[in-house]
């Protein structure tokens, strides 16, 4: 087998309800702070959830237009105003991480610059609101006329690829809550086999809708009831009392590079990209599956010629679902035996929520921001540890560690596992 060309992360960015900095979105997370909050919305009764409702994009935009090229900065301003509200986001993380690796808009031939928006039906909230006014008074002036164009994930992709100015290859791929690892394989085949330099993965904020909340809290999949007197507490990987998982806008942006491309140009280099496996428990039910989680971590470090001794953290999907946490446990155990007692492990979820469809990139890059930092955030909320759960989460504490070699789960609907593995760059 011919040597894999090495691919490094060179830019991130991020936007949570913890913050849209690299800096203050690390800080939020080893304070151990919550994200959620009350959730009202029309037609829904007050459930839990993170939300970014009031960000203002345009701010957002006034800051980085200065940073670029004015031909960018004019696209940019014009797609802020006219896009709907997750696209703007989109594009902003994107430009944000492109900057953020030291590489501005015209820098790099366009022609070897690749980018994977991930998710399905991502201004799902967008759509909502024309489908309202239409449904009250189809000539109604409120609707967007151009909501045929907006209402398409393909926007995303379109309006990054404009910014940027982008001639490579853009697309966007779907996994359901793995869809952040599905898009970071796409872009190591990019640059590994497709003679790519740059890649972008971003993972957009899902704007999730009222009659998408209502339908999980139906199913008894997402916590809803008993934590809406204290909604910070609701998020509990791992504790023997959690109810379900919790939604949460969010998402994040990595720029990746051929290591040899990132070397030339002097870039920072955040860390090494090993590798990502993606597998099929086939299924199309939520089920988790201890054995095909397990299975993608065991494939994943087959391919990839990992000692599993070698890892010393994971950050774990850890939804806070009873059946998820636990068979992500088991499949830990089953995977790295005795060596997983040796193993940190902790649950952004427990204070950001459940991003869905970005949760991957936001979770990459809390990762990353850990191992540069020496510490790891602690997983909130753990007042009565589940007791089938004998590992190290960094129950309600943040814990020095200096992270070498770390494992990325996502798990998704349709049986859709991936994970990813991450080393620290050394040369």
């Amino acid at each position: 087998m011919p040597e894999m060309k090495r691919v490094v992360i060179t830019g991130m960015s991020i936007n949570t309800p913890l913050g849209d900095t690299l800096h203050g979105f690390l800080g939020g997370l080893l304070q151990g702070r919550s994200a959620i909050g009350l959730y009202e919305a029309p037609g829904l009764v007050a459930g839990v959830a993170g939300s970014l409702s009031p960000y203002d994009p345009l701010s957002k935009a006034s800051a980085l237009q200065d940073r670029i090229p004015a031909d960018a900065a004019n696209r940019l301003l014009k797609l802020v105003r006219y896009s709907a509200w997750s696209t703007k986001l989109s594009v902003l993380l994107a430009l944000d991480a492109f900057l953020d690796a030291g590489l501005l808009p015209g820098s790099v031939d366009p022609e070897r610059i690749a980018s994977v928006v991930t998710g399905h039906n991502i201004n799902q909230l967008y759509v909502h609101h024309n489908w309202e006014m239409f449904a009250r008074d189809p000539e109604d002036a409120g609707i967007d006329l151009t909501v045929f164009v907006k209402k398409w994930d393909s926007d995303h992709a379109g309006c990054v690829s404009e910014v940027i100015g982008i001639r490579g290859p853009v697309y966007l791929v779907g996994g359901a809550c793995a869809s952040g690892n599905v898009g970071l394989r796409c872009v190591l085949d990019e640059i590994r086999h497709h003679d790519i330099d740059v890649a972008l993965v971003v993972g957009p904020v899902f704007d999730y809708t009222p009659f998408t909340l209502h339908s999980l809290v139906r199913m008894g999949a997402i916590s809803f009831h008993r934590y809406r007197d204290d909604p910070a507490r609701a998020s509990r990987p791992f504790d023997a009392d959690r109810e379900g998982f919790v939604f949460s806008h969010g998402g994040g942006a990595l720029v990746l590079e051929g290591l040899e491309h990132a070397l030339a140009r002097g870039a920072r280099i955040y860390a090494e990209m090993v590798g990502v496996e993606v597998g099929s428990a086939s299924s199309r039910t939520p089920a988790p599956s201890e054995e095909h989680e397990a299975r993608v971590m065991e494939r994943l470090l087959h391919q990839t010629g990992t000692d599993r001794r070698e890892i010393d953290f994971v950050s774990a999907h850890a939804t806070s679902t009873v059946l998820g946490d636990l068979a992500e446990i088991r499949a830990i155990r089953r995977v790295f035996g005795k060596h997983a007692a040796n193993l940190k492990i902790n649950a952004p979820k427990s204070m950001l929520g459940h991003t869905t469809w970005s949760a991957a990139v936001v979770e990459t890059v809390a990762s990353v921001l850990q191992m540069h930092a020496g510490w790891l955030h602690p997983s909130i909320n753990i007042d009565r540890l589940d007791p089938e759960i004998d590992l190290d989460v960094c129950a309600n504490r943040k814990v020095e560690h200096s992270i070498n070699l770390m494992l990325n789960n996502a798990f998704g609907f349709a049986g859709v596992n991936s994970a990813s593995l991450i080393r620290r760059y050394a040369g």
